[in-house]
């Protein structure tokens, strides 16, 4: 049987670091002292150094973007949005594939796929990038949306089936997310800490059967009982409206442990060499490593990516595995794994042949 590669990835964000002034700014939303100050140390614990947007911070400690796109009392209609979106992600998805040589493999691409879950217009970024590098014509396009922090592993699934059953194929996939835009006036505690942990990211990565790079083995789904409502994702008039409630770890913690003999199939935690799950945020890494009983370190990848990116939802995960990428990495069998609506987590076992340092 033909066996599928992911040969490179490459990854991007915008100019602009706003976490220090996300923390600045969001708990003058919140009417009540205590619940500011809880918002503050949350953000202290939350392990996140930077997130990326391309919004600039305001100099004023009472504005938000230097911009105004977000201004007290007149937040953005959710049409504003999309065509900020729409005026941006072109440029981020040309900043991440033109570190592909992408020009170069325009006459080899034969499927691209993109990821996105907060922006959308038609014709979309799939169109423009194919015309941009002058993709042949025939190139097969689809567009995975609204599926949340797990699109990266569905698109990868899609890639996998298409060069097992089309061997010649080449599969380009973009993961293109600004969470930034997103951000709501509300002085609801619990949605504002979901927004401290969102950015904006884009990675790109070639499929195919050319033995290099990372070897996708299997790919599994599972939605946990009873969770639906823990984590979604619905447009409203003033934007997507995100939840990502607080039980979401403990439902991790409880219901991963009954999933992971198929995730795995079969084998045993130590087994796994490589664990490169989606930093959803950091109670979410703590829920996987204490429901697998991992050692500490084996989430290390994750935890730098958080550190340095926060959550750029479906365009994290492969942040993570571009680490598993790097000169000096010891080859050895890996685990992928990302949470999204359901609560669903999505699963890939892969192989790396290790590199040279």
């Amino acid at each position: 049987m033909v066996e599928a590669y992911l040969n490179q990835i490459v990854t991007a964000v915008p100019d602009h670091d706003i976490h220090r002034k996300f923390i600045d700014y969001a708990p003058s939303l919140l009417g009540d002292e205590k619940q500011r100050n809880l918002l503050r140390r949350m953000a202290s614990k939350a392990q996140i150094e930077h997130r990326y947007s391309f919004l600039r911070p305001h100099p004023d400690a009472k504005g938000f973007d230097a911009d105004g796109f977000y201004r007290p009392g007149a937040f953005p209609d959710t049409q504003t949005r999309m065509r900020f979106y729409e005026q941006h992600a072109l440029g981020l998805a040309k900043r991440t594939l033109d570190q592909l040589n992408f020009a170069e493999h325009k006459d080899e691409i034969t499927h691209l796929i993109l990821t996105t879950c907060t922006g959308f217009y038609a014709p979309g970024i799939d169109l423009q990038v194919m015309e941009h590098y002058g993709l042949k014509l025939s190139v097969e396009r689809t567009v995975i949306g609204f599926m949340g922090c797990n699109a990266a592993l569905n698109a990868l699934k899609l890639a996998r089936h298409i060069v097992r059953s089309e061997p010649s194929s080449k599969v380009a996939i973009l993961n293109l997310e600004l969470c930034t835009i997103h951000l709501q006036e509300t002085d609801d505690l619990e949605q504002l800490l979901s927004f401290l942990i969102f950015a904006d990211g884009c990675s790109a990565s070639l499929v195919s059967t050319h033995p290099a790079g990372i070897e996708l083995q299997s790919f599994t789904s599972t939605v946990m009982p009873n969770s639906a409502d823990q984590i979604t994702w619905h447009i409203g008039g003033l934007g997507f409206d995100m939840v990502l409630m607080g039980r979401v770890p403990s439902t991790i913690t409880r219901g991963l442990p009954d999933s992971l003999g198929s995730i795995l199939c079969g084998q045993r935690p130590e087994d796994i060499e490589h664990w490169a799950v989606h930093p959803g945020g950091r109670t979410i890494l703590d829920a996987v490593q204490k429901s697998i009983g991992l050692p500490d370190g084996m989430l290390r990848q994750s935890r730098d990516v958080l550190r340095r990116f926060g959550n750029m939802s479906s365009a994290t995960v492969m942040f993570v595995l571009k680490e598993m990428l790097r000169p000096g990495t010891a080859g050895g069998r890996g685990c992928a794994m990302a949470f999204g609506p359901g609560l669903t987590a999505e699963s890939m076992l892969f192989q790396t042949a290790g590199t040279n340092a």
